[in-house]
């Protein structure tokens, strides 16, 4: 199982947002930030290539689809550059064969759909399976007086008939898991990758970056935030205790950062560059 991240753009969020109620001087020493009080977010898709298939998890910002002020807000200093990164694997889009969604907010699924004229748009990975919790693609089909400025229209009409949901947990190949969590969203889920001994857990945006590793370091964004206090409890002492790695999408720093079993201090890291393998 081979993991490559590829360069789905970069965003740059409010820090106050991104850590909810901890205090500034708590978080700002994890965690830099810039003279806006932003912090910078990659939006990073992982490809996994494994018996036979190339399967990403999420879809970057996408490229050519926000507006200006839409930039502004979001800090966006760079847009998607998903199919660039697969041509230097001497892949295409059409070479996806599942695009593996951990919640259906902007900067995970405008990548999934791009603008071919006015007011018209398509599918970049015209023959992918993507994969979503059920409740999170009703949601996004339905969005709250809250949840409307995530869940944009454009973004999932071309794909309808791409999508394949599931309830509590989906297994695409062995070893690849996708499994319910709710708190970020309601059908958020993380994503658990496993080769013998070996267990890569992405998080997602329950637990975005390296510096959100306490439990109770949770988003202002979250829909349910003890219900992602209570996940992020669970499957970090799971992870501690069977010493799996933690990977990410939206960590500026680091790609993989492995704690000690008490959680205490990193044992093992792969720092982020651009187009790194492991």
């Amino acid at each position: 199982m081979t993991l490559t991240w590829l360069e789905g753009g970069t965003t740059a969020m409010d820090g106050g947002a991104m850590f909810g109620v901890v205090p500034k001087p708590l978080w700002s020493r994890k965690y830099p930030f810039n003279e806006k009080n932003q912090i910078e977010l990659p939006t990073d898709p992982m490809l996994i290539q494994y018996q036979g298939q190339n399967m990403l998890i999420d879809a970057g910002i996408g490229k050519g689809k926000l507006t200006d002020k839409q930039r502004m807000i979001f800090g966006v200093s760079r847009e998607s550059e998903v199919e660039e990164s697969l041509a230097t694997l001497g892949l295409t889009l059409a070479d996806i064969d599942a695009v593996l969604m951990t919640h259906l907010h902007f900067d995970h699924a405008s990548g999934l759909t791009a603008q071919v004229g006015v007011g018209e748009y398509r599918s970049v990975f015209p023959n992918a399976t993507i994969i979503v919790n059920e409740m999170e693609w009703q949601e996004m089909q339905h969005p709250n007086i809250r949840s409307k400025s995530t869940y944009w229209e454009y973004n999932w009409q071309p794909i309808v008939e791409q999508v394949q949901t599931y309830q509590e947990s989906f297994e695409y190949l062995p070893g690849i898991e996708l499994i319910h969590t709710g708190g970020h969203s309601e059908g958020h889920a993380l994503i658990k990758l496993t080769q013998g001994d070996q267990v890569l857990l992405h998080m997602a945006d329950i637990m975005p970056t390296h510096a959100h590793q306490n439990p109770l370091w949770v988003l202002a964004y979250d829909d349910y935030p003890m219900t992602s206090v209570f996940a992020k409890e669970k499957w970090m002492k799971e992870a501690y205790e069977k010493n799996y790695s933690f990977i990410f999408y939206h960590d500026a720093f680091y790609r993989m950062v492995k704690w000690d079993t008490q959680g205490k201090e990193i044992v093992e890291s792969l720092k982020r560059t651009r187009a790194r393998e492991i």
